[in-house]
């Protein structure tokens, strides 16, 4: 079995993620005025992430937090709601080649999984029509009732921590990792590109571009 990883957020999404939910939030005319104190709470953070003070995988996943919990009264259904509500600004942002290249890998009968930091349920509005196989996500902590559970921490999908979800979703399955497919933008996507015989930096930043030219990469 070969499979095709895309990382989402600078490959499949041309743009930034959080930059969109920001701007989603901020002008929401519902949740608009929740605003403020979500930017009075990240604001710290990224402050310390400018001044090296802060790791960015540990800014990235209490970004992630701070965001989630400024609508943490919305139910899952809600929720779900209003992440679909970015899904036609989110497609406008797609990387055309990168839509190419996972409906080959499609065609070819190769198994395509979407792996990224971005919420679960994000992802699955944006990509619902692209035919994913396995979409892997940070989930946001849901009670048995579907409400907000603050008592849950997320955990953000990153890293290596995207290897080990790639791991635990293939369990049982016989893959061959030599000629299957991973695509990625950043050097965050480093470990997940190493899993495969076949690595394609898409777009990549400087640190990415230097590794993929070393290892003779394909860069897309």
């Amino acid at each position: 079995m070969r499979i095709a990883i895309f990382d989402f957020d600078g490959t499949l999404y041309s743009k930034e993620t959080f930059q969109l939910l920001m701007d989603h939030l901020k002008h929401h005319p519902q949740h608009g005025p929740k605003y403020k104190s979500f930017f009075r709470k990240i604001l710290p953070l990224y402050i310390g992430y400018k001044l090296k003070l802060v790791p960015e995988p540990t800014m990235k996943e209490r970004s992630m937090q701070i965001y989630a919990n400024a609508l943490h009264t919305l139910s899952k259904k809600e929720l779900d709601d209003y992440f679909f509500e970015m899904k036609e600004s989110m497609r406008e942002g797609f990387n055309k080649d990168v839509i190419n290249r996972l409906n080959q890998h499609k065609d070819d009968g190769v198994h395509v999984m979407l792996v990224s930091g971005a919420y679960t349920s994000l992802l699955h509005a944006a990509t619902g029509d692209l035919g994913f196989d396995t979409i892997i996500g940070t989930d946001i902590p849901f009670t048995e009732d579907g409400m907000f559970n603050r008592e849950i921490s997320i955990y953000h999908i990153q890293g290596r921590r995207k290897n080990d979800k790639i791991t635990e979703s293939l369990a049982g399955k016989n893959i061959d990792w030599k000629n299957s497919f991973a695509y990625g933008d950043s050097i965050s996507d480093l470990p997940v590109l190493e899993l495969v015989g076949k690595p394609v930096a898409v777009k990549p930043e400087e640190r990415l571009e230097r590794v993929a030219i070393e290892r003779d990469w394909a860069i897309l």
